[in-house]
C-alpha cells in the first residue's frame, strides 16, 4: 500500500506537471492581434513589385482557391472538400470589413508562414502554410502589394462544415507543432541557379506537395515520401518521382508543355484541380515554369536512374486491336461494348476520328487509362474534362447519361483495347462509390 506522504507528493507532481503542460499549451494556442491598419493606397506600391506579385500569385494559385465558382475574384467563399468537412476560402481582396484591406504587412506575413489570421486566430492548414513558410520576404511583399492593389469585394464567407469538435481552431495550434515546419528553402550547390530555383518554387509558392504528397490520418504530409503521389479533391495527383508509372516518358520539355498549357502529347490533358493550376502557370514567366519542370523531372529521373525511352508517344504500344484483323481482346472480353464506345467515345478517340484534333492524345498515350488505380479514368468520364482557360480539346461528363455500369464497361473496354495492362477489379463498385462521393 502506498504511504500517505507518497501519495501526496505524486499528486503534487501530477499537479505541477499539469499545471506546466497547460501553461505551455497556452503559450502555443496564444497568438496576438496586431493591430488593423489603415489600407494603403494602390499608388503606394511600386509597379514593378506589383508586377512581380501577379507572377508570384499565379504560381501559388491564390485565385483558384479564393475565388467561388462565378463570384468575384480573390472574395473567397470556395468551397474545398476535404476529409475533415467542408471549408470555405477566405476574403484575401482588399476589403477592410470583410478581407484583408486593413492588414498591415507583418500580419500578411504572419498568416502566410504562421497560419495565424490577423484578430490571432489560427487558420486551417487548407492554406498551406506549411509550403509557404518557405516563401522569402522579397517575394510575399510583392504578393502582398499585388493583392492590396486588387478590386475590394464585401463578402462574407459561409460557416465552415466540420467535423464535431474541429470548429475549435485553437486545436490547430497542436496541429502545427507536428507538422509545421518553418524555415527558408535549402538549396542544393551542387545544383545549378535554374534547379534551385525549381525547387524553392515547388516546395514554396507552388505547394505542389499539397496534392502530390501523401498524407496521414490527421492530414499532415508524409514528409518522407515527399513528392509520392496524392489525393486533391477526389483525383490521384501522381507521383512526381521515380515511383510515377509514366516516369521513363515525362521530360523537362513535356513537363513544361503540360504545366502551361494542361495537354502533353503522349501523356493526357490535365483533369480536375490540375487544370486550373496550368491556367495559372500559362501566365508565368517562362524561366520560372521551366525551373519547376527542371526540378521536378530531376525528382522523377535522377542522374543515376538508367536511361529508358525516349517521352514521345511514338515509343508507346501501338493500337493493337486496330492493326490486327482478328478479334481483340477488347471485343472478346466486351462483346455488347464496342457499339457503346463507338456511339459514346468514337467521334473523339477511335483512329482518324474528326475531333481527334487539337492536340487530343490517342487513348493509347493517355496515363490514367494504364494507371493501376482506375480513380482518374472514372472521375474524367463521369466529370468531363473542361479546359479552365477555354485553350485546349473538352471532354463532357457523361455522370447524368450513363449508369455505373455503362462507365464501368467503357473503361474495361478502352483499358483492353488501347492498351496492353491487365483489367481492372472491382469496376463497376468503384464508379458507383465514386459518383457517390462527388454526390455528398
Amino acid at each position: 500500500m502506498m504511504r500517505p506522504i507518497q501519495s501526496r507528493g505524486l499528486l503534487a507532481a501530477f499537479g505541477l506537471a499539469a499545471v506546466a503542460g497547460g501553461i505551455v499549451a497556452a503559450a502555443v494556442m496564444y497568438a496576438p492581434e496586431i493591430k488593423p491598419v489603415e489600407r494603403p493606397l494602390p499608388t503606394s506600391f511600386d509597379p514593378g513589385e506589383v508586377a512581380k506579385g501577379a507572377q508570384l500569385a499565379s504560381i501559388g494559385d491564390c485565385i483558384v482557391c479564393h475565388t467561388a465558382d462565378g463570384g468575384r475574384p480573390f472574395a473567397g467563399a470556395r468551397a474545398l472538400p476535404t476529409p475533415f468537412g467542408t471549408l470555405y476560402s477566405d476574403n484575401i481582396s482588399p476589403d477592410e470589413k470583410t478581407g484583408i484591406g486593413n492588414w498591415s504587412f507583418a500580419a500578411f506575413k504572419r498568416a502566410m508562414v504562421n497560419g495565424v489570421a490577423r484578430d490571432g486566430s489560427h487558420l486551417y492548414p487548407a492554406l498551406p502554410y506549411e509550403h509557404f513558410t518557405h516563401v522569402d520576404d522579397a517575394d510575399l511583399r510583392a504578393i502582398y502589394a499585388f493583392l492590396m492593389t486588387r478590386q475590394p469585394v464585401e463578402q462574407v464567407q459561409p460557416k465552415n462544415d466540420l467535423l464535431p469538435g474541429l470548429g475549435f481552431r485553437p486545436l490547430l495550434a497542436g496541429w502545427k507543432l507536428l507538422f509545421l515546419h518553418e524555415g527558408p528553402s535549402t538549396q542544393d550547390p551542387a545544383q545549378s541557379a535554374e534547379w534551385n530555383r525549381g525547387k524553392y518554387l515547388v516546395e514554396g509558392l507552388g505547394h505542389c506537395g499539397g496534392c502530390h504528397t501523401p498524407r496521414n490520418l490527421l492530414g499532415g504530409e508524409e514528409r518522407s515520401l515527399d513528392l509520392s503521389g496524392g489525393i486533391a479533391e477526389g483525383w490521384i495527383a501522381p507521383a512526381l518521382d521515380q515511383s510515377n508509372p509514366s516516369a521513363d516518358r515525362w521530360d523537362e520539355a513535356s513537363l513544361k508543355t503540360y504545366l502551361t498549357t494542361g495537354i502533353a502529347g503522349g501523356h493526357s490533358a490535365a483533369g480536375g484541380p490540375m487544370g486550373p493550376v496550368a491556367e495559372g502557370l500559362s501566365m508565368v514567366d517562362d524561366a520560372d515554369v521551366q525551373a519547376i519542370a527542371v526540378y521536378i523531372a530531376s525528382r522523377m529521373k535522377p542522374q543515376s536512374a538508367p536511361l529508358k525511352a525516349a517521352s514521345t508517344a511514338a515509343t508507346l504500344p501501338r493500337d493493337a486491336a486496330f492493326q490486327d484483323p482478328a478479334p481483340s481482346k477488347s471485343t472478346i472480353a466486351f462483346p455488347a461494348t464496342e457499339a457503346l464506345f463507338a456511339g459514346t467515345c468514337g467521334g473523339c478517340h477511335m483512329p482518324g476520328a474528326p475531333m481527334q484534333v487539337a492536340g487530343r492524345p490517342p487513348l493509347s498515350t493517355v496515363s490514367d487509362l494504364r494507371m493501376t488505380n482506375p480513380r482518374n479514368a472514372i472521375q474524367a468520364v463521369l466529370q468531363g474534362i473542361a479546359p479552365s482557360s477555354g485553350r485546349g480539346p473538352a471532354m463532357p461528363g457523361f455522370a447524368d447519361n450513363l449508369t455505373d455500369q455503362q462507365i464501368a464497361d467503357l473503361l474495361g473496354y478502352a483499358r483492353a483495347h488501347f492498351t496492353d495492362a491487365s483489367p481492372w477489379p472491382d469496376l463497376t463498385a468503384e464508379v458507383s462509390a465514386i459518383r457517390k462521393e462527388d454526390a455528398r
